[in-house]
């Protein structure tokens, strides 16, 4: 009974943090991104370079999601070069409580719960 209530707990935070990583990206990264997350923003075709189509992150990295790389790439700790210059640099709006976030690896990143949240809706959007 007390492992099935935990099991609900934590499929009902998770949710919420994927509700919640929505509408970040919703407000944040439909531009570019499309609200589907494929890439097709309306933004699209300004850009220099395409936006990658995030709903096959998982895909391009051997079936794992690279949470690590996925939060250094809207955090700005990895730049990419996008439209002539660096993608837009989100941390200081996902600014907040420092979080620490576990990796594919198992490597600790510390970041914030709207960055948390925007990561799971990410890897919830995976093919």
């Amino acid at each position: 009974m007390i492992r099935a209530a935990i099991l609900c707990l934590l499929l009902a935070t998770a949710a919420g943090a994927q509700e919640a990583g929505g509408e970040i990206f919703a407000r944040y990264c439909v531009s570019c991104h499309g609200a589907d997350g494929t890439g097709s923003g309306p933004m699209r075709r300004v850009l220099t370079l395409d936006p990658p189509d995030l709903t096959r992150l998982a895909e391009r990295n051997g079936g794992v999601f690279p949470t690590a790389r996925v939060i250094w790439r809207i955090d700005g700790r990895d730049p990419l070069l996008a439209h002539g210059n660096e993608m837009p640099v989100y941390g200081d709006l996902f600014a907040g409580g420092d979080l620490v976030i576990r990796s594919e690896t198992g490597e600790t990143i510390r970041s914030t719960q709207p960055m948390a949240d925007l990561v799971a809706w990410l890897e919830a959007i995976q093919r």
